[in-house]
């Protein structure tokens, strides 16, 4: 892409859903997104408009190659990776909002992979491994970890397509390690060499 998308085109790109990608716009901005490589057509009827791995790139950029239009905070949901300082609201409502968001990954998965398979992690997990981890942990039911220390945390790692997975103890972490391969993670338990704390390191499956 030689050249940034324009001021429109932003607002379509930042307005995608933050799981899925799905776009909303003109017909004439969506087909221009398309020619850009920045979005793609589903084949399959109503034949939505979603953003490409590209597209998604450009999104998280959006708010700093555009100040003067800052990306809403409210309304956007966000998978609790624990530890957050203002951690979303709970209750039904955030129920329905992780259940909501996992089965719009399901269909990013089934939209996406290789014969539309939704047993096993599509790109944009790959690219965002840490909100997709933290999204499976939660819509299993596991609490993430709050003031009390109680629950899981999930955090970055070196290691490329990995990240690690703590939990207060061996009960919680066993079972975050059997939430993450039903959600087709591959997941080991490991220790910290100088803490000795135990740890899961968990990675997409690729098949």
């Amino acid at each position: 892409m030689s050249r940034p998308p324009t001021a429109a085109q932003r607002r379509v790109i930042e307005g995608a859903d933050a799981v899925t990608g799905r776009l909303r716009g003109t017909e004439a901005q969506l087909a221009a997104l398309v020619k850009r490589g920045l979005a793609f057509r589903h084949p399959r009827p109503p034949h939505d408009h979603f953003l490409t791995p590209a597209g998604h790139r450009i999104r998280e950029t959006v708010p700093a190659a555009a100040p003067e239009e800052p990306a809403p905070s409210a309304g956007v949901f966000a998978a609790r990776v624990g530890g957050e300082e203002e951690a979303p609201a709970s209750g039904a409502a955030r129920l329905r909002e992780v259940r909501s968001a996992w089965q719009g990954l399901l269909e990013l998965r089934r939209m996406t992979n290789p014969g539309g398979a939704t047993d096993r992690p599509c790109g944009w997990e790959r690219t965002h491994l840490v909100r997709a981890a933290a999204l499976a942990l939660e819509a299993a039911g596991h609490r993430p970890a709050g003031p009390d220390g109680e629950g899981y945390r999930v955090r970055a790692t070196p290691q490329p397509e990995a990240v690690a997975v703590y939990a207060p103890d061996e009960e919680l972490l066993r079972a975050c390690a059997a939430t993450l391969e039903r959600a087709g993670w591959q997941a080991g338990e490991y220790t910290e060499p100088r803490t000795r704390v135990r740890y899961l390191l968990a990675s997409p499956r690729r098949v």
